[in-house]
């Protein structure tokens, strides 16, 4: 059972962690700041697991990387695209229309 759950979790936090990366680009950030802002958050994520995900979605046009060189260490920087935003607000439409569902049959079952 504990395995079956770690399954159906790693698949839920990597859809949960596309959302929450696109809707933390609004404004810019570089990885670790955006490992160092889940981690507040008491969300978890591996820099392993993002960075591989930023090159995703960067790929895929939605989010831009830039890097800045005009410290000592150089960073890359990303933003949420116009492409990742409409990504994001059809995403952030889905999980609030699942949240609504699971809400309803929570409270049918209470009642019933």
């Amino acid at each position: 059972m504990d395995n079956e759950l770690g399954s159906i979790e790693t698949e839920m936090k990597r859809g949960f962690l596309q959302l929450l990366v696109l809707v933390l680009l609004e404004k810019d950030a570089y990885g670790y700041a955006m490992v160092r802002a889940f981690r507040e958050l008491g969300y978890e994520v591996e820099e392993n697991t993002l960075y591989p995900l930023l090159r995703r979605l960067e790929k895929k046009g939605l989010v831009k990387g830039k890097w800045d060189v005009n410290e000592e260490r150089p960073r890359k920087f990303y933003a949420v695209t116009a492409a990742g935003r409409e990504m994001r607000d059809g995403l952030l439409a889905i999980w609030k229309k699942q949240d609504e569902i699971i809400k309803q049959v929570i409270k049918e079952n209470n009642h019933a």
